[in-house]
């Protein structure tokens, strides 16, 4: 597609720049602005296996640092209280963060004393945490449900290095459907434009997640930094986005008309559910923990990924800032504006008016007129801008390409860290999982035991959202 290929080539160019940080000793976190209202997100860290592509800041898990992280995320919590932000939604991430449910439980626990007015708590999770211990520790306390498949295909997820920590396709699906029921909203987390996929694997896995009985799904399209996807094409083969609109267009007939479009991967039976892009209806969010990112006054701050550093500087009473990009003028807040809220499948015009001055079409000129030109809008009246089908992918490949950037800078942060910690990235080892389920059905013959791993693969951001009201 034309129009893929100028945006995915003018967005490599762009977020050079709006994603670039340096680093900065900021001694305290920028304070709220009074009357704004954020979302705060929470990053685990830690995983008992490491898939090899992943991204996000994580490390090989062991008790005695996970529990230490614990006890230093609740103190950089309480400190974030101090200074009066008023936090909707908490959005909590990784790694695994059911890792240690009696300490995300304290956690999340901690989060709703200090900030009462959160409405909802979304976690993520990997399949072979689907346990009875889980469900009941977290059903009252967690919202949206998030369960990391990418696959029920065995050849994917072999080479995902996923077979060995979760089972076989068919052992994974019998987890998923377990949980069916047990919370508000339960998602699960797919892949497509995996280099080995077929079109019939697609398929495939798009029939079985609408038999898991699960709410929500998000697809992802792959999204690997520069650094992984040269690893992808020496290993399994060259990504193409030739064809990722066509398996997108799949993903979508496919999950219709039982799943609507909640945003531009994400699909809800229920137009009410929460989806896991924070950015949407909280324009601004702080993150909390090792590796995490905020985005607060228009500009991005990055928490230092080493654990030690972290530690140390929540100890000494600074922020866990340790880079930070230049503020965003007013063109880069519009066009941020214009992304998160067209992601989230329309943007009103009526409040980017009030809140920059102008109308878009006179603010973005040229972003409404590619738009317009590649078939991307469907309606665009006084109050509202809406999207086709093929705007929607537009606005994917917009995010697919951010988040890559991101996966680009969390790729160079790792390799900054101290040998010591270096060795946490190499997973060596071979952990068996915990019980399964009671009452769940017997793993399919054949399938060996599942293992842990990050819960959401490769190259994602974690966030979440309420919906609007449909105007």
């Amino acid at each position: 597609m034309l129009s893929e290929r100028l945006l995915t080539g003018a967005l490599r160019v762009l977020n050079r720049g709006y994603m670039s940080q340096e680093p900065m000793d900021i001694a305290q976190f920028p304070d709220p602005e009074p009357g704004r209202q954020y979302s705060l997100y929470i990053h685990i860290p830690f995983c008992e296996r490491l898939c090899p592509y992943c991204s996000f800041n994580r490390f090989l898990y062991g008790e005695d640092r996970a529990r230490s992280y614990f006890t230093t995320l609740r103190t950089e919590l309480e400190r974030s209280a101090e200074r009066g932000f008023d936090f909707r939604a908490l959005y909590i991430g990784g790694g695994t963060p059911t890792i240690l449910v009696d300490e995300l439980c304290t956690t999340i626990d901690l989060a709703r004393s200090l900030y009462p007015q959160i409405g909802e708590v979304s976690a993520e999770s990997s399949p072979n945490h689907i346990t009875d211990e889980t469900i009941s520790a977290l059903k009252d306390r967690v919202q949206r449900f998030s369960v990391g498949v990418q696959s029920f295909d065995d050849g994917l997820l072999n080479q995902m290095a996923r077979y060995d920590k979760y089972g076989c396709g068919d052992a994974v699906f019998e987890r998923v459907a377990y949980a069916a029921g047990k919370f508000h909203l339960l998602n699960v987390d797919m892949m497509f434009n995996f280099p080995s996929q077929t079109l019939a694997m697609l398929e495939k896995d798009v029939a079985r997640v609408k038999l898991t009985g699960a709410d929500q799904t998000t697809f992802y399209p792959l999204m690997a930094s520069p650094k992984n996807r040269k690893e992808l094409a020496r290993t399994i083969g060259a990504m193409d986005y030739a064809r990722e609109a066509e398996y997108y267009r799949v993903v979508c007939d496919g999950l219709a008309p039982e799943f609507e479009p909640a945003s531009a991967w994400t699909f809800s039976r229920d137009k009410g559910g929460m989806i896991d892009e924070y950015i949407v209806d909280y324009e601004e969010y702080v993150g909390l923990g090792s590796g995490a990112m905020s985005y607060v006054g228009g500009r991005l701050y990055n928490n230092t990924f080493s654990l030690d550093g972290y530690r140390s500087r929540i100890q000494e009473g600074r922020s866990a800032i340790a880079k930070a990009g230049k503020p965003y003028d007013t063109l880069g807040r519009m066009r941020y504006r214009f992304v998160t809220e067209l992601f989230g499948l329309r943007l009103d015009k009526q409040r980017f008016k009030a809140d920059f001055g102008v109308p878009i079409e006179r603010a973005l000129p040229l972003e409404m007129t590619f738009m317009k030109l590649a078939g991307g809008i469907d309606v665009n009246d006084e109050r509202w801008v809406t999207l086709t089908p093929r705007g929607r992918y537009l606005l994917l490949v917009i995010m697919r390409e951010t988040l890559a950037n991101s996966n680009d800078f969390r790729d160079h942060e790792r390799e900054m860290l101290p040998a010591h910690e270096k060795v946490l990235l190499n997973d060596t080892g071979v952990v068996p999982c915990g019980p399964r389920p009671s009452g769940s059905a017997p793993r399919a013959e054949g399938a060996p035991g599942a293992l842990a791993s990050p819960p959401h693969g490769i190259g994602r951001v974690s966030s979440s959202r309420l919906r609007r009201p449909t105007p």
